[in-house]
């Protein structure tokens, strides 16, 4: 798989969460059993999938060799994502940014990503 960083979207409320508990737990994950996780190929879509209209996200970047139990597994469109299979301290982030919607709803990333 990847040796590239990964990525992590939240909205506003989950960020304030992740930062009271010090690791995420979106109603998703929580669902479905693991931390989703996306790559630089893939963070664009997902953001504009499910984050669009969103005044704020935030957006993590995370070290693959600095995370846990990863899981590559097909998802949309068949492609293996990234699946952490236990808690993304937010810590252990190197990078984040806040995007804000664009003209078009959709969440604007800065070019370095």
């Amino acid at each position: 798989m990847t040796r590239g960083p990964v990525y992590k979207l939240l909205t506003e409320a989950d960020w304030a969460a992740a930062e009271a508990a010090g690791a995420t737990a979106t109603a998703l994950d929580l669902a479905d059993g693991y931390v989703h996780l996306s790559t630089a190929a893939q963070v664009r879509e997902t953001a504009r999938r499910y984050y669009s209209g969103q005044a704020r996200v935030r957006l993590l970047r995370f070290d693959l060799a600095a995370l846990g139990d990863i899981r590559w597994e097909p998802s949309r469109g068949r492609d293996l994502f990234p699946h952490l299979y236990g808690p993304l301290e937010i810590a252990k982030a190197d990078a984040a940014w806040w995007l804000t919607r664009g003209a078009d709803g959709v969440p604007q990333f800065p070019e370095d990503v």
